[in-house]
């Protein structure tokens, strides 16, 4: 099983898309995928956000739909806890199944990782 690694650092559908595309079409192979959102990505992760997303691309696949099976198939979301520094809104604030973390531990847990991505 390869590991995959993403790194999203902004919340617009150019960062997202890719990132779920290429996240949820990996976890499906059957890779290990861990997404990691910057402070500048985190507004992606609050509640409604991907919904959104989602409206303002109506061509694109379903963002929604990709959300929730990258959980579905063990895909790890990552939020760095410095967003919350960063932006007004705090770890309630974020949609069901996201994880806050400090880079550290995005860091150890990416360290295998043989595919990385940046959006």
């Amino acid at each position: 099983m390869t590991q995959v690694a993403i790194t999203v650092n902004g919340s617009e559908p150019k960062n997202v898309y890719p990132t779920f595309i290429l996240g949820s079409a990996a976890a499906a192979s059957g890779d290990d995928v861990i997404i990691f959102f910057t402070p500048g990505g985190s507004p992606a992760m609050k509640k409604g956000a991907i919904e959104k997303i989602n409206e303002q691309t109506p061509a694109l696949p379903d963002l929604e739909v990709m959300f929730e099976s990258l959980l579905a198939l063990g895909g790890r979301l990552l939020v760095c806890e410095l967003a919350f520094d960063v932006h007004d809104f705090t770890e309630e604030d974020l949609a069901e199944g996201v994880e806050v973390v400090g880079a550290t531990t995005f860091i150890a847990a990416a360290k295998n990782a043989t595919l990385t991505f940046s959006f």
